[in-house]
């Protein structure tokens, strides 16, 4: 079976408190998620249609179980989602601070499943024939995932669609300094860059938008998208089509998981073959839509939910 997109990266549980503007020691009851920007990210194109798996792993414990148990609830392939005995399977706790302040607190110790995935065990067929396949800069950040990462990229050779999402988390590196020749490498391979303002400075060294995305092609991708926060997002192609699309107006519940279901709109409307404007326009939509909401993986919007909420002009 030929996917429409593999994603590879993280995963683990996200612990939400359940009151809102209330720091985490005075929290009193919590909801339990599925999490992980990559495997986000499968959930997100899966609700829109799009046959998706995630690589990943998790610890052989309970939680581990739950995820997968998740997985398949949203239609998303878990076959390639192994256990590893001696690591717990990671937890993400944050606090919710609308309209834009969502401290998160990331449990990944010692280590994070999701960063033993080992090149010997990628089915690299597989991740040749998917339509497209996206990685994360998480990935980059510890081996053995960096050296799996690298391979499965070079190994696709930039067959179909290959995402490059930057994510850039300052707590897994030591500086940026550090990632940005394992970030260089990974944009040899990639066909589409997408990051926010922070993000694109740490692979191109370079902060100014229309800069940054000159610079994502320079490195060798078809396709930069520059996520501008309250400006919008700018798009730009290597054959000089370009889009920019102001954000859709929304009063913010919780903003984590906007840019992974940005990312499922994203590789919908490029499987699509709609034009930019409207990938940008739609992707916008259903980040918006998930800010809404408390929750991410099972936030997701459907396809007749971003319809909605693009022809609205805002998130109702």
């Amino acid at each position: 079976m030929a996917y429409d997109l593999i994603t590879m990266g993280r995963i683990g549980v996200d612990l939400y408190p359940l009151q809102t503007g209330v720091p985490l020691p005075q929290v009193t009851s919590f909801g339990k998620f599925l999490g992980g920007s990559a495997t986000n990210v499968a959930v997100a194109a899966a609700r829109l249609g799009r046959a998706t798996a995630v690589v990943t792993r998790t610890g052989d414990d309970p939680f581990g179980t739950y995820l997968h148990e998740e997985l398949r609830r949203f239609g998303v392939d878990d076959r390639w989602v192994t256990p590893v005995q001696d690591l717990p399977t990671p937890v993400t706790f944050c606090e919710v601070f609308p309209p834009d302040d969502f401290p998160l607190y990331f449990y990944r110790r010692p280590k994070a499943p999701d960063l033993q995935i080992d090149a010997e065990d990628l089915d690299l067929d597989a991740i040749a024939a998917a339509r497209v396949f996206w990685v994360t800069g998480t990935g980059l950040s510890e081996e053995p995932s960096r050296t799996a990462t690298l391979t499965a990229l070079a190994h696709r050779a930039k067959a179909g669609t290959t995402v490059f999402d930057l994510d850039w988390r300052p707590m897994f590196w030591s500086d940026p300094d550090e990632a940005r020749p394992f970030y260089r490498e990974a944009l040899r391979h990639t066909t589409v860059a997408v990051g926010n303002l922070d993000e694109v400075e740490v692979a191109t060294g370079v902060r100014e938008p229309h800069a940054a995305a000159r610079a994502l092609l320079d490195a060798g991708v078809e396709l930069a998208v520059v996520k501008q926060g309250p400006k919008g997002v700018l798009a730009v192609s290597r054959t000089g089509e370009s889009a920019e699309v102001p954000p859709l107006p929304v009063d913010v519940l919780n903003g984590l998981g906007a840019g992974d279901a940005f990312g499922g709109a994203l590789c919908h409307g490029l499987l699509a073959g709609h034009d930019l404007e409207t990938i940008m326009r739609d992707a916008n939509a259903a980040g918006a839509i998930v800010a809404s909401r408390l929750e991410c993986s099972s936030a997701m919007p459907t396809a007749e939910e971003i319809a909605s909420a693009v022809a609205a002009g805002a998130v109702r």
